[in-house]
């Protein structure tokens, strides 16, 4: 089972090139604040401006650099099934703990459609598989039946729910078979899948201050919701700013203000943030007494 703060890494870049360097600082740095698990080549690692050598590479890099500290779990996901299967395998090989595995996007499958796709790829390997529901960018919400259908595969361990529907939320976590884990994917709503009886988040806004995640989570689970509610309107304004612009060029200008990477260069079609913003989060950095 999957729970707790797992950190869906940033891909750092400099001068257009991936900085590998900058990588094996953050993966040291949130091995130290002992996150949960580690994420390569998801949403926030900008997969989809990746060469295919450039996706296995990064996730070979962190599988190696982490050398079994904390979990791996490999971006993997495409909107060709066969790819996602291909992807899956080859992080399989590598030794990886899990695949996150992101619903096709662009082709708009039927729900029978996302049904096959995932089938196919949990068919094809052993890893455990984490679905990843995020509507906003693929134009098709899992329904909670066509997930509950696919709970009952044997290496289909969790979702990634990052619809921002709280009943879509609330049903996932009654309806859910046991061990399978309920990570929270909007990032302002980690508080609330816990305290309902979900198993975490993958946050993007855990790359600063991941262990104030951690205990949020921590406090929810053990029925200190005041603490929990407490860390949980501390943190809101950083995850709003976070997500004030397209993650993650807000993550890399906080990374790069806290000096974990070189730059906050991100790729096309994606820009950095405006100077206003970063602005912001340079204040609420120090308001948050990450920066002096």
């Amino acid at each position: 089972m999957f729970r707790g703060i797992y950190v869906p890494l940033v891909t750092p870049f400099y001068e257009g090139e991936i900085d590998w360097e900058s990588l094996e600082r953050l993966i040291e740095y949130y091995i130290e604040r002992r996150v949960d698990g580690l994420v390569p080549c998801g949403t926030t690692g900008e997969s989809p401006t990746l060469s295919e050598k450039e996706h296995l590479d990064v996730i070979k890099f962190v599988i190696e650099k982490t050398a079994g500290r904390t979990r791996v779990i490999a971006g993997t996901g495409s909107n060709e099934t066969k790819k996602a299967v291909e992807f899956t395998k080859a992080a399989e090989e590598m030794g990886a703990d899990g695949a996150l595995v992101v619903c096709p996007y662009y082709n708009k499958p039927t729900q029978e459609g996302i049904f096959v796709h995932y089938k196919t790829v949990a068919e094809n390997t052993s890893l455990p598989i984490i679905v990843y529901n995020i509507p906003g960018r693929t134009g098709r919400n899992i329904e909670v039946k066509t997930l509950m259908r696919l709970a009952e595969i044997k290496n289909i361990a969790g979702v990634k729910e990052a619809s921002g529907d709280i009943n879509q939320l609330m049903d996932t976590i009654q309806l859910r078979p046991s061990g399978f884990s309920v990570l929270a994917g909007e990032d302002h709503l980690i508080f609330i899948n816990c305290v309902l009886g979900g198993d975490g988040a993958i946050a993007a806004s855990a790359h600063v201050l991941p262990e104030k995640f951690k205990a949020m989570c921590e406090a929810a689970w053990q029925g200190i919701a005041g603490e929990g509610s407490k860390i949980h309107f501390e943190l809101l304004p950083l995850v709003r700013l976070f997500f004030a612009e397209t993650n993650p060029s807000p993550v890399k200008t906080a990374l790069q203000l806290m000096g974990l990477i070189k730059s906050d260069e991100v790729r096309l079609p994606l820009v950095p943030t405006t100077l206003e913003l970063k602005e912001k989060i340079r204040q609420e950095l120090v308001r948050l007494k990450v920066l002096d």
